[in-house]
């Protein structure tokens, strides 16, 4: 089926066409199981270390550490490594390919976890933890541009936003799990908490083998020289589905002519970010700081806030935890099909700002003393019910309203900068406010997160992109692309 025609250091193809044309298939499945399910690792490790401070800050945990410094400047390091990550294996991924990149990523993160498992003290722990955020924060850039390159357009936003949303069954598994590791019945204090981490190494060892046989992103093959083999790859995964479905798939009718080989530098890919495409700009970094206040800020110290604010012991935070995850996860699982369908705009502003009007009527009723540990769990629930959907929708996009030369830095870009700003200063700030055992000042933190989720939600009602069923080319042409035979997508590049 392959159908390319090369002159010079150009190319002509349907690659991208025929990708988005495909029909759901067992293939893509292999895709969401081997690149989706390190969200579950990322949920375990953030749930795992909110539900155990209050533990290693005990005499006998083997360290000499803070419940603050656990939930405060460990989180923050995590946040920072995950920032700096980011920002340094998203430039690479674009150099150098999404595959050899999300193994390197989770190479690096299973290395930092069992580390972490060996903590003697509190440096140490804090090194590590700076060290898995790092190979975290470039599994999002690597992962989040494979996923969209590699799904079909019809449905992209749904799996895009029920990936990210796996995070949360990570989540349910490490709240239940420091259950078990926190029950001095069975682990001594010093044991238990260090088990929590190495069940992570090994669920990453198995992820590890999955996603070896995940193919290269063909979109950036075709850019970077490898036409030939992005061809015969689109080639294969055509006779697998026609296998699978028995029938034959319908033409692909549009051509797409790129410049091969061409270097993009960090002037271009900023200048195309912030000069070409100024409001979408403004609108990736609105979501990624609202939604990285409201989740790194407030919702993982929860298990601090039932400790200090209702008297539930440590042992048992869990259980209330994994209650408001699986809501998280519930989500954008429920919702995502509407992403694609009701459209990005109306969805992205609508779940951002409910979430944030639902977290303002739960500061109110906290403040006001009417909430127990069990009805402040249900408020959470509904809260983030509707925030994890407008989160996940964060990643999505800026993962698909730029340039693919550009992708995996923009994802970077704005998640580095965004998670920053309510990731590494949210919970130095918050840290205080949820663990000063005053009422007015937890109710604080819990207004700032739903300001700053109805503000984003503001701003997409205006800068929201209608990409709800586009090619990612339509969305934004790519930068090697010849203008004349993308002419919808340059229409757009205004947007």
């Amino acid at each position: 089926m392959a159908e390319f025609a090369e002159r010079e250091d150009t190319l002509t193809t349907k690659v991208p066409a025929r990708l988005d044309r495909l029909p759901w298939s067992r293939w893509h499945w292999m895709i969401v199981i081997g690149l989706g399910t390190v969200w579950i690792l990322d949920g375990l490790e953030v749930t795992i270390v909110g539900n155990i401070a209050s533990r290693l800050s005990e005499d006998g945990s083997g360290l000499s550490i803070t419940d603050a410094q656990v939930t405060g400047v460990a989180a923050a390091l995590y946040v920072a490594g995950a920032c700096s990550g980011a920002l340094v294996f998203g430039r690479l991924t674009d150099l150098f390919g999404r595959k050899k990149l999300f193994l390197i990523t989770l190479g690096l993160y299973l290395a930092a976890t069992a580390m972490t498992a060996l903590s003697f003290s509190a440096w140490w722990f804090f090194l590590f933890r700076f060290l898995t955020g790092f190979g975290i924060g470039g599994e999002y850039a690597a992962i989040n541009s494979a996923i969209d390159e590699l799904i079909p357009s019809k449905y992209r936003g749904r799996v895009d936003l029920i990936i990210n949303g796996s995070f949360w069954l990570g989540a349910v598994a490490g709240a239940l799990l420091s259950v078990v590791a926190l029950n001095t019945d069975l682990f001594p204090p010093s044991v238990g908490w260090r088990l929590t981490f190495a069940l992570g190494v090994v669920l990453g060892l198995v992820i590890l083998i999955v996603r070896r046989h995940v193919p290269e992103s063909p979109r950036w093959m075709l850019i970077h020289g490898k036409a030939q083999e992005a061809e015969e790859l689109v080639d294969d995964v055509e006779r697998r589905v026609e296998e699978e479905k028995g029938s034959r798939l319908p033409p692909a009718e549009r051509t797409m002519t790129v410049t091969q080989g061409r270097s993009i530098g960090f002037g271009l890919i900023a200048k195309t970010v912030f000069r070409s495409y100024p409001r979408r700009a403004v609108l990736g970094l609105s979501l990624f700081v609202g939604q990285a206040f409201l989740y790194n800020a407030i919702t993982f110290g929860f298990g601090s806030i039932l400790v200090g604010f209702f008297d539930v012991s440590s042992s048992v935070t869990g259980y209330y935890f994994a209650v408001i995850a699986f809501g998280n996860f519930l989500g954008p699982l429920l919702l995502g099909r509407l992403f694609d369908t009701l459209g990005r705009r109306p969805m992205i502003a609508g779940t951002y700002v409910l979430s944030g009007l639902l977290l303002f009527g739960t500061a109110w009723l906290f403040g006001a003393g009417r909430l127990t540990a069990v009805t402040m769990t249900a408020c959470w629930c509904v809260v983030l019910f509707f925030a994890s959907a407008g989160a996940s929708s964060a990643y999505l996009t800026v993962s698909e309203i730029f340039p693919m030369e550009t992708r995996a830095m923009a994802i970077a870009f704005f998640y580095a900068v965004g998670t920053a700003a309510g990731g590494i200063s949210g919970p130095l700030i918050f840290a205080s406010l949820t663990t000063s055992g005053v009422v007015s000042d937890a109710v604080i933190a819990f207004c700032i997160g739903a300001s700053l989720m109805v503000a984003a939600g503001v701003v997409a009602v205006f800068l929201a992109v209608a990409a709800e069923g586009k090619s990612l080319e339509d969305i934004a042409a790519p930068l090697s692309s010849r203008p004349e035979e993308t002419a919808p997508a340059s229409a757009q590049a205004a947007s």
